[in-house]
């Protein structure tokens, strides 16, 4: 488990949240009515923004005669991933334009000259910002008129698109929040099904954030997203569609999604799809129970059957509908990856026998356990499930089934959700690596991260010396008071304390530069002939050990340095009255204290970001040691079918893997652990001030 700050574009994503939020106080509409017109000026921000960086790549071409000096047409920005904005409809022009308090009419306009020219997204763009007082739409177009937003490229606009989405999710704004799959889920399916080339097909497609997150692993191995797959969705929501559909233009990506009833997806393959897909990815609603087994008993999209059917002839659970679906729309080499409720993977009577019939196949590839307070509107857990269409014909992995628990997995983002982190994400790849057999890409893991730890703790020398030079100096702003005429002198001991703790920090800041430069000297060249070396890995490792625990020793004395530096401070103020004294700057105090407290920060999470990288490569080589596919308890088990059938056909990871061996924890975090209660307090500071806000309001309506 582990804890992250919000930094970078996180800060940048929070920043422009608080503003947008603000319409819930200034413009009398609940979030579920603003967070469509929202959604629309980022994506209408981003397509001016892609429109000049368009015609400046044409000016270019033109310059140097790449391209002949003509009239522009509209094939000219489609084959740069730009529209071709009328002027009326630049976001820029929208704010200069004089509108004489028409300007929720102009946005409108602007949406509809948006959708006239491009296709996949008529009738998709939201077209009632009359509703909105123009002085509040103004402030908030402004707010993304910011110079680092008319730079900002597609892929920032998508990070703060998918933000958005997160946040509108949390407060439950449409269909209770269900539209919005957390990112960290998606892109574990993506990392396990690999997404890359042919039909890729959504069929309860939400906000599109499947399509999304494998455009991004697509242009990860420099490919074009739409030279490679084409992407089919349906979503029983219209509303969500259009996320959908403007999620796909923000990212510079189009698919072909219908709306409509959920019904239709039960009963009819909209696509015609059955058979034909490369890649399937769902999380489709769970435990439906309404659907009317008389209509689909025939489908050829249920080759195991119906599930169980109750008295009125409606389907008891609809779940293993979806699961016979996504089999079914798969081609002989198809790969899926679907959410599922966890009650699925053990259900029992017809489901079971359905569950069984797949396991038989040989389709059901891998199972992953995820725990709970993922998704921002459940806090139930649930599981991943993943065909391979082309495993059942082979012999040597047809009856195996990979079992991962991954529920002790997890990066807590506030006091009730938790994701996965990056590194965690691939982590659960790299162990999938290893079961096909991919050691290559598993060893080059392991060094990304070895070579990352390196390269983060030379880069820690800079943050280093800029705390010691904003230590040094507030040490020099107190130094007149450490000596003073008083006795006992109430500063004395503390002053005698910190310039220890200064000249400890200093030697240690020394020997640690010494040992981050030797870390490159702990490295190698790929092995063998450029090779790979798991062995040559594991003692780049052992060599990064002091290296990583000098960094949380540096930690713990330059917590201990601020503080007593803080103290001195107050001892000064407080009992020596240094205000009062000719030799006390407070202005200067004030920011020297600050500088440090910033200085403190960065030194803090470089250091953090050094050891970091070298605990995954710990994470990974202390779980499989020779780079190979093993089973560790509480984390994977490689199980055959006669051991599925031993416990009933279940496919409930938590059942074969066990419990992890209970270690003695002599290496306690508490780094981390004070990170996760700051989490923890701030969710509840933040809690209190919307319920404190409620409260004056309520008090406001009655007249007290």
């Amino acid at each position: 488990m582990i804890a992250d700050p919000l930094t970078g574009i996180e800060k940048f994503e929070a920043d422009l949240w608080k503003v947008a939020d603000n319409l819930r106080a200034n413009s009398n509409l609940a979030s579920n009515e603003y967070f469509l017109p929202i959604l629309g000026l980022i994506f209408l921000r981003h397509a001016t923004n892609r429109y000049y960086e368009a015609k400046k790549a044409i000016e270019e071409d033109r310059t140097a005669g790449r391209m002949p000096d003509r009239p522009l047409v509209k094939a000219d920005f489609t084959r740069r991933r730009a529209l071709m904005l009328p002027q009326e409809a630049r976001y820029d022009v929208l704010l200069e334009m004089r509108n004489d308090g028409n300007l929720g009419t102009a946005v409108t306009a602007a949406m509809e000259a948006v959708e006239d020219r491009f296709q996949p997204l008529a009738g998709q763009l939201p077209k009632d910002y009359e509703r909105f007082d123009d002085d509040v739409l103004e402030e908030m177009m402004r707010t993304f008129d910011s110079e680092p937003l008319r730079k900002a490229s597609g892929d920032v606009f998508g990070r703060i698109y998918e933000y958005f989405l997160a946040e509108f999710s949390e407060q439950g704004a449409h269909d209770n929040g269900e539209f919005f799959t957390p990112p960290s889920i998606v892109q574990t399916i993506v990392n396990v099904i690999e997404p890359d080339h042919g039909v890729v097909f959504d069929p309860a497609a939400g906000s599109g954030g499947m399509f999304v997150q494998s455009s991004h692993f697509i242009q990860a191995k420099a490919q074009d997203t739409m030279e490679q797959v084409t992407f089919y969705g349906h979503e029983k929501n219209e509303t969500t569609a259009k996320l959908a559909q403007i999620n796909l233009a923000v990212h510079g990506l189009q698919g072909t999604i219908r709306a409509g009833n959920e019904a239709i997806t039960y009963y009819k393959d909209p696509h015609e799809l059955a058979g034909k897909c490369d890649f399937v990815m769902a999380n489709p609603p769970f435990n439906v129970d309404e659907v009317d087994a008389e209509k689909i008993k025939g489908d050829k999209r249920l080759p195991f059957g119906l599930p169980g059917v109750n008295k009125a002839k409606k389907i008891s659970n609809a779940n293993y509908l979806w699961l016979s679906y996504f089999y079914s729309y798969l081609n002989q080499t198809g790969r899926a990856g679907v959410v599922m409720s966890s009650q699925a993977s053990s259900a029992g009577r017809n489901e079971a026998k359905v569950r069984r019939k797949m396991v038989e196949t040989g389709a059901v590839d891998l199972m992953i356990d995820i725990r709970g307070n993922f998704f921002y509107t459940r806090t139930v857990p649930c599981q991943l499930w993943f065909f391979d269409r082309a495993k059942e014909r082979d012999p040597q992995r047809a009856d195996r089934v990979l079992m991962l628990d991954a529920r002790n997995i997890y990066r807590k983002v506030s006091r009730a959700i938790y994701d996965f982190s990056p590194e965690q994400q691939t982590n659960i790849a790299a162990i999938v690596w290893l079961y096909r057999g991919q050691q290559a890409r598993f060893l080059k893991l392991v060094e990304s991260y070895l070579a990352r730890a390196v390269a983060e703790g030379q880069a820690a020398g800079e943050p280093l010396a800029a705390f010691k030079d904003a230590l040094g100096n507030l040490i020099d702003l107190t130094k007149p008071f450490a000596a003073g005429k008083r006795h006992p002198n109430p500063l004395a001991t503390t002053w005698e304390e910190l310039t220890s703790a200064r000249a400890a920090l200093l030697a240690d800041i020394a020997a640690f530069a010494v040992e981050a430069a030797a870390g490159a000297g702990h490295w190698y060249e790929g092995g063998n002939n450029g090779a790979r070396d798991n062995a040559a890995l594991h003692a780049a490792r052992e060599g990064l050990q002091d290296m990583a625990q000098g960094c949380r020793d540096l930690t713990r004395q330059i917590d201990l340095a601020a503080k007593l530096a803080g103290r001195a401070i107050d001892i000064a103020v407080k009992e020596l009255e240094a205000r009062e004294s000719d030799l006390w700057n407070n202005a200067e105090v004030n920011k020297s204290r600050k500088a440090l407290e910033d200085a403190r920060a960065r030194a803090v999470e470089a250091l953090r970001r050094t050891r970091y990288f070298v605990r995954q490569a710990d994470w990974l080589q202390d779980r499989f040691p020779e780079a190979e596919l093993r089973d560790v308890g509480g984390l994977v088990k490689l199980v055959d079918r006669n051991e599925i059938e031993a416990h009933d056909w279940s496919l409930t990871p938590g059942r074969y893997v066990g419990v992890a061996p209970e270690e003695e924890d002599e290496d306690f975090d508490f780094e981390e652990a004070l990170r996760s209660i700051h989490i923890d307090l701030k969710g509840l500071n933040e809690e209190a001030a919307v319920l404190a806000a409620r409260i004056a309001r309520n008090f406001e309506e009655l007249g007290v």
